[in-house]
């Protein structure tokens, strides 16, 4: 199944750590952020959970639910947070997906709808693709799409900067430049008129008729 950003994002239940949960029911309100790992005990995802886990607050406050997904189930999910914590100074308090029969992987086209067995006998090497971020808004719609190296550390701070971006540019008729960050100038989308513009944005500076930037909307 392939997925693309504004598609419905496939809805599952599964167990986790915190219990067995229905996807959608669990997103409830509220923004998700669903981010996997190709297997337990490996190097640079135990770098990834236990930072995610120090900047959970940073979520919580954008109204945004964190959620783990190894193909390894959940009795390891839960010596691996042991191992986090003590390495990265830091609790897991979000639930870890296990995904032992391989559905939410291929579901979510991390691994090839065909793709035989289960998580047992399998290596990082054969789960590589497992190494996605996807963030769901509250419509249960696919907002964002990444899949990172198993050499290379994710950069939560950049999913972070794109929440904000969406977020703003979900209530404000604005899309952000290269780099934005929060508190920077933003441009106005092409859909709004220079007389709507005037009222909505007032002030606003025109360096091209399709480039007009105006102060960040509070």
């Amino acid at each position: 199944m392939s997925l693309r950003i504004n598609d419905t994002a496939p809805n599952f239940t599964a167990q986790t750590t915190q219990g067995r949960i229905d996807f959608h029911t669990w997103i409830g309100d509220s923004w998700a952020c669903l981010f996997s790992h190709p297997k337990d005990f490996t190097p640079v995802c135990t770098t990834e959970l236990g930072y995610m886990a120090r900047i959970e607050p940073e979520f919580t406050k954008r109204n945004c639910k964190l959620i783990g997904l190894s193909v390894d189930p959940v009795e390891n999910h839960e010596k691996w947070v042991a191992d986090i914590e003590e390495t990265q100074g830091a609790k897991v308090k979000y639930p870890m997906i296990g995904d032992t029969d391989l559905a939410v992987a291929k579901l979510y086209n991390m691994l090839p709808a065909d793709e035989p067995g289960t998580s047992e006998g399998r290596t990082p090497a054969t789960n590589a693709t497992v190494r996605s971020v996807f963030i769901i808004g509250p419509d249960k719609k696919i907002k964002l799409m990444l899949t990172y190296p198993m050499t290379t550390g994710r950069n939560f701070d950049e999913i972070l900067r794109v929440l904000d971006s969406m977020q703003l540019t979900a209530k404000h008729k604005v899309a952000t430049p290269a780099n934005w960050k929060q508190g920077e100038d933003v441009i106005i989308t092409a859909a709004v008129s220079n007389e709507e513009a005037e009222k909505s944005f007032p002030g606003f500076k025109t360096i091209k008729p399709y480039l007009r930037t105006t102060p960040q909307p509070r």
